[in-house]
């Protein structure tokens, strides 16, 4: 007689049951805290933007394929009342840094976003999309116009493109942020400051004082900024009405 349908499972090894946290982390750089329901949803962006083109494996980068699905399920998510978005990153893909930012932008729950270290190029759309922006003060944030690597065909049309695309990038901007277009576009076209020599490189402080981030700090602040904004939401939400005996 088989009686091993009657035997106690084995215990499950505990590098299997470890295996999923581990998994999420290297995938996603994403944790559940453990015995702990926040209605917060903290998501980073990290490195660098990657879009249409794979990357090589050596560069850290954030996939833009990845941060969407979880901005919708944040948004359809009843438990989460607000998202906080870390970025240390040093820009990428323009389409791709675009599209998060338009999700972030287009989200009904409270948003804010938190610059630790640098928020460089399409990370500047990025940082100003949420509804409240904090930076740190040694943070960055590197503004300069539109470049192109690679094969580039020296025609009119690919300079009108440009223009375009750059223009969209400074409607975003101004759009969600307090800075004046005449003062991006300052900050866009300074010479002495960057490598290439166009654009500017601009301290926590000083994101402050032209309006692009409305306030120096850190993790405390952003955290009561966002409890803020969610308890201002519930006070405007209409009360549950209760049915009829």
């Amino acid at each position: 007689m088989d009686y091993r349908s009657e035997q106690t499972p084995p215990e499950q090894n505990p590098d299997e049951a470890k295996r999923g946290p581990v998994d999420t982390i290297q995938q996603l750089g994403q944790i559940n805290v453990p015995n702990m329901e926040s209605n917060i949803f903290c998501m980073s962006v990290i490195g660098q933007v990657e879009g249409h083109m794979i990357l090589p494996p050596q560069n850290k980068t954030t996939k833009y394929e990845h941060l969407i699905p979880q901005l919708v399920a944040a948004e359809q998510n009843p438990r989460i009342e607000g998202v906080l978005i870390i970025l240390n990153t040093v820009g990428g893909d323009v389409e791709a840094g675009l599209a998060i930012a338009e999700m972030i932008a287009s989200l009904t729950k409270p948003t804010v976003t938190l610059v630790m270290g640098g928020g460089h190029s399409i990370g500047v759309p990025i940082a100003v999309s949420a509804d409240y922006s904090i930076i740190a003060e040694s943070a960055t944030m590197t503004i300069h116009p539109i470049r192109m690597t690679g094969l580039v065909i020296s025609v009119p049309q690919t300079f009108e493109y440009l223009d375009k695309m750059q223009e969209r990038v400074n409607r975003f901007i101004v759009n969600h942020s307090r800075i004046s277009e005449e003062k991006l576009k300052e900050l866009l076209f300074k010479t002495g400051e960057v490598p290439r020599d166009i654009g500017a490189t601009v301290g926590g402080p000083d994101a402050v004082r032209f309006g692009l981030i409305n306030q120096v700090g850190g993790i405390g602040e952003a955290i009561a900024v966002l409890n803020r904004q969610i308890e201002e939401r519930r006070s405007k939400q209409p009360a549950a009405e209760v049915p009829l005996q």
